[in-house]
């Protein structure tokens, strides 16, 4: 271990995404002090996309000292399994089947790492640097592209016995409900709390208040994304706003359930979804509340991540450091 104080040690983020990597080097309060991007889709090797990396984060490391002051590497993809170090069988990424990432990684860097999903990372990060800082029990759910989540009971993270503990977006909310894009199953939480489930859920109301006027309906179906939908529901259209209550009434009927499980200090949203503010957290809290046992109820907060979204990915990975032994 680094003999200089952890005050002055550094840490190195990676977060790998199914189009870009992203790193930084973050002190322990999280400010970034460096941060860069490679793509992730431009290597069909992995080994060519590690060199890459490695080429890329050389110059910070060289910038900071790597006897001195960094104290070692975390890493947040899709898949990736933190007691195995592996990235398994993830579906956006160039590469198939079981990667030893972690194991690659401090080979190539001769520092320490660890690997965790990017989902479990944005807990982690939340709770070193954002708004669960003090917590040890809180739920971190991230509504973007898919629903993830990060499970704390006790100041730990929960990971089952294989890793993957914890996939609260593919939990079935509404049973028999709408077909999954990927997975094929029917009524999963992702598919109506993502991005592209709070799409289909405006087009549905759309053609089921076929006399409702809307500013959507100037718009072709194809083009219809949540960024629409939001900059339509601030303008006060109806059909938006709809959807804004109905996607909260999903989401709190799933935190009720999730509330129940673990009994949480809070429940942390984080995403681009966050953005729509009481249009989304007051449906979600009513919805909760009206689904819990007394016992249970008034006791747990929702609240936003206090993470820049631009910097998340990086904090959250880099917070997986500093647990390191």
């Amino acid at each position: 271990m680094l003999s200089v104080p952890v005050s002055q040690q550094m840490a190195i983020g990676i977060d790998i995404g199914g189009t870009n990597t992203v790193f930084g080097i973050v002190d322990h309060r999280g400010e970034i002090s460096y941060r860069g991007a490679i793509s992730t889709k431009k290597h069909d090797k992995f080994e060519d996309y590690i060199d890459e990396l490695y080429e890329a984060i050389l110059p910070a490391i060289n910038q900071f000292g790597i006897d001195k002051l960094i104290r070692g590497i975390g890493i947040g993809a899709p898949n990736g399994n933190f007691y195995t170090g592996k990235i398994e069988y993830a579906p956006n990424l160039p590469w198939k089947g079981e990667i030893a990432l972690a194991e690659i990684i401090q080979a190539k860097f001769n520092l320490p790492a660890a690997l965790t999903n990017d989902a479990n990372a944005a807990a982690v990060g939340e709770m070193t640097y954002g708004a669960a800082k003090g917590m040890k029990d809180f739920i971190m759910i991230t509504l973007g592209t898919g629903v993830g989540s990060g499970i704390v009971v006790n100041g730990e993270l929960v990971y089952g016995h294989d890793g993957f503990a914890g996939e609260l977006g593919h939990t079935i909310i509404v049973p028999g409900g709408r077909k999954h894009w990927s997975t094929g199953v029917h009524g999963s939480l992702e598919t109506y709390t993502s991005a592209t489930g709070v799409t289909l859920t405006a087009i549905e109301l759309l053609e089921k208040y076929k006399d409702k006027p809307s500013i959507l309906r100037n718009y072709d179906t194809d083009e219809i994304d949540s960024r629409l939908i939001y900059d339509c529901a601030i303008q006060g259209d109806e059909i938006a706003k709809e959807t804004y209550y109905f996607t909260g009434e999903i989401l709190g009927k799933a935190l009720a359930n999730f509330v129940m499980f673990s009994s949480p200090e809070a429940i942390i949203l984080f995403g681009g979804l966050c953005k729509a503010g009481s249009l989304l957290f007051q449906p979600t809290k009513k919805h909760m509340e009206e689904n819990l046992l007394p016992i249970f109820q008034n006791k747990v907060q929702i609240i936003p991540s206090e993470l820049k979204e631009s910097d998340a990915a990086i904090l959250g990975a880099s917070a997986l450091v500093w647990e390191l032994k």
